[in-house]
């Protein structure tokens, strides 16, 4: 019997893939920025047996938010629960369960089910769940479908890579400097202007002009989420025309010989646009290495800026 108050959905998808490969892909919350589009990032908390605690940052109708949640995993029923903990407001409750039902070896059924209550109960907070409950089920639903029935497309349109500098200074000094990124446009020559809010600690919102070679500038949005003093993990949400997908992680670990600092990306080509971006004989391969070079050369400038800043600081 539901709470008083307490509203009831459902949102359902059809998928050509075997029900197992997509319960796999739900279950492992490590890859849902890369998946789902509202999904910022997720940090497993804890975990033990077949229950976690996941800490998810995500936007709901273009506002960030985040939330912790307790996750019960049934591999053997093809069945994830969920259950948020402390939930943003306006949600006053929230939780739900992933079913996936097996229509043939290769077709599966999801069912996304949630309940939810409002705060105070008020109709409009009601209101805004609702839209934003349908309209992340639906972006979630849709994603999930593509992305699960390209988990068998080549490898190469995905890939990660990442660089790593070392720095005789404090893991605090080079945080500082990635985390400040509305000083960038004083301190990288590659960043033209910078528009930074912060409106919660630690999650930063990040619009940045960044100057190509040629002298050309392209604007770029980013969500960011701050760990002092390790680690910040953003996701670009308006994309140049060769990416369908781009997360990245700074982490600054300290030993006994300074900092090592790492630039980690991770990419999904939009093949669509290669050949009109860089030629009609352009392949993959090419795309590959024209954006791995372009994020690798303003990442390792940016490192080698914060490695000058942290050391001056010694």
């Amino acid at each position: 019997m539901s709470e008083p108050g307490t509203r009831e959905v459902e949102h359902t998808i059809t998928v050509a893939a075997p029900a197992q490969a997509v319960y796999r892909l739900i279950a492992e919350v490590g890859n849902w920025p890369r998946i789902f589009p509202p999904t910022l990032y997720v940090d497993q908390v804890e975990q033990s047996g077949n229950s976690e605690r996941i800490r998810i940052w995500a936007t709901a109708n273009g506002e960030a938010k985040n939330w912790t949640s307790r996750r019960v995993l049934d591999p053997e029923n093809l069945r994830v629960g969920f259950r948020q903990e402390v939930s943003a407001p306006p949600v006053a409750a929230m939780g739900g369960e992933w079913i996936i039902e097996p229509l043939s070896p290769a077709e599966s059924r999801v069912r996304l089910l949630h309940d939810y209550r409002a705060v105070g109960d008020d109709p409009e907070s009601l209101a805004w769940i609702d839209r934003a409950v349908d309209r992340n089920s639906r972006s979630e639903l849709s994603a999930l479908k593509t992305n699960v029935e390209l988990a068998h497309a080549p490898e190469d349109v995905t890939f990660s890579f990442e660089d790593t500098v070392r720095i005789d200074g404090s893991a605090k000094d080079v945080y500082d400097f990635i985390n400040e990124a509305q000083l960038w446009s004083e301190r990288l020559p590659h960043v033209a202007t910078v528009r930074l809010t912060e409106d919660e600690p630690g999650l930063q919102v990040l619009e940045m002009d960044t100057r190509a070679k040629d002298g050309s500038t392209h604007t770029t949005k980013s969500y960011r989420v701050c760990f002092p003093h390790h680690r910040i993990a953003y996701k670009q949400v308006t994309l140049p025309a060769l990416m369908t997908l781009h997360t990245g992680v700074w982490t600054f670990r300290e030993d006994t010989d300074g900092v090592a600092a790492t630039s980690q990306h991770t990419v999904v080509l939009n093949t669509a646009n290669i050949t009109a971006v860089l030629g009609g004989s352009a392949t993959v391969d090419d795309a590959r290495e024209y954006v791995r070079t372009a994020l690798s050369t303003n990442s390792l400038a940016t490192l080698n800026h914060a490695k000058a800043y942290a050391e001056s600081r010694r």
